[in-house]
């Protein structure tokens, strides 16, 4: 399985996820997966600006030119991706929101019909699995879970995917690693 994580962990920030993403990593990497972990705080990611020239003037291609264009291309090849973040304030960290809102250059700028609801069609044929991994503040409440759980599956209906887990850091990686082979 092709898995990439998006590494949500904000610069300054000490909690001890850097270290559980590490080595759930390597849990799966020992069973034979490939993984590619983004740590988001040290790529050169600028916002989008809603241009929309990823539609319009360079389909496919955002015209901002920073390491996004890795994730893209990471993206569009995974089985799975992984958002990776510390609830901060009730929700994911602002710089997992910045990737996830540069991922726009993988539909099309028309909408069709699905489920019901209007969305936008994918760009590749790829739909990769998405998973979410939360490490919880002193604050986090089941609240708060409940509402990155439903926002992330929205995300996940738009690229017409699903959100096939969701853990938490306080289990042990190994067991989140052999729960998310079981999917």
């Amino acid at each position: 399985m092709d898995i990439i994580v998006l590494n949500g962990v904000p610069g300054g920030y000490d909690g001890g996820m850097d270290a559980y993403v590490g080595e759930l990593s390597a849990q799966f990497v020992t069973g034979g997966h490939d993984v590619r972990d983004f740590r988001l705080r040290d790529m050169n990611l600028k916002y989008c600006t809603g241009c929309f020239g990823c539609w319009l003037k360079t389909p496919g291609l955002c015209m901002i030119k920073d390491d996004a264009e890795a994730i893209y291309r990471a993206y569009v090849m995974a089985d799975l991706v992984i958002m990776a973040s510390p609830v901060i304030m009730g929700f994911t960290s602002a710089v997992l929101k910045r990737a996830q809102d540069r991922i726009i250059p993988l539909v099309l700028p028309y909408i069709e019909p699905v489920g019901g609801e209007l969305h936008h069609p994918l760009r590749y044929n790829r739909k990769p699995l998405m998973g979410l991994l939360l490490e919880k503040s002193l604050d986090t409440d089941d609240e708060d879970l409940s509402i990155i759980r439903s926002t992330f599956e929205r995300i996940a209906i738009n690229a017409q995917s699903r959100v096939a887990f969701s853990f938490l850091t306080d289990q042990p990686a190994r067991e989140v690693c052999h729960a998310i082979n079981r999917i």
